[in-house]
């Protein structure tokens, strides 16, 4: 097994499930989950470059391509050293494009999902703003209706996921991500994975990851 460290990134669109194969993947196998939310929430909260990205996440509109670009091209520099795994970046042909100036992709794992499922989830999907933790209220409720069970502060449903607007949201992904998709495969690197059930993808999704680097725990389920 290659000693280099691993570069990956998990595709797929709003409601695939991308964070949670993202948190098992990197909990089974030690790599650091790069989410881009997480690092633009940051950003936000420090009055960094991701400023400029406040009214668009506010708005639940797709941050443009040199602001999160910008963003995570930063973090990545301090992530030399380690093998890491990037969760919502690159989304576009624009953002692969850059992120070939710095790194060869080894793995790129696309999700799959269909198009009810992935509505289904996000019509019933709440959040906590300021950490951008994620509530579905069929499957992963919080404790209390309508409240974070860290903060105790409201959750919110984002305009983008009420059931009118994920449609068209769920359409712009496919058409950014596209190009995106078929660049790595054409590289030979991309896996998709496909179904309605991430619990069910997860060890096809295991076993993928072991063929390139040696877990930390040796349990597949998670």
């Amino acid at each position: 097994m290659a000693s280099k460290l691993l570069r990956a990134v998990v595709l797929g669109p709003p409601g695939s499930g991308k964070g949670t194969v993202c948190q098992r993947i990197a909990e089974s196998f030690g790599l650091q989950h790069l989410s881009s939310g997480h690092f633009l929430r940051e950003n936000i909260r420090a009055k960094s470059v991701g400023v400029l990205a406040k009214q668009y996440l506010e708005q639940g509109l797709l941050v443009p391509d040199h602001v999160i670009t910008s963003v995570m091209m930063m973090e990545l520099e301090k992530k030399q050293s380690q093998h890491w795994l990037l969760d919502g970046f690159p989304r576009t042909l624009v953002q692969a494009e850059a992120l070939d100036r710095i790194c060869d992709l080894d793995l790129v794992i696309n999700l799959n999902i269909p198009f009810e499922t992935l509505k289904d989830r996000l019509s019933a999907r709440w959040i906590h703003p300021a950490s951008g933790r994620v509530y579905n209220m069929e499957f992963n409720p919080p404790d209390v209706h309508g409240i974070d069970d860290i903060t105790g502060e409201p959750l919110i449903q984002r305009e983008d996921d009420k059931p009118d607007a994920v449609a068209a949201r769920l359409r712009k992904y496919k058409e950014a991500a596209k190009p995106v998709i078929e660049l790595y495969k054409s590289r030979g690197v991309l896996h998709s994975f496909s179904g309605t059930e991430t619990n069910k993808i997860w060890p096809y999704v295991y076993t993928l990851v072991s063929s390139k680097v040696r877990p930390v725990h040796s349990k597949e389920a998670n």
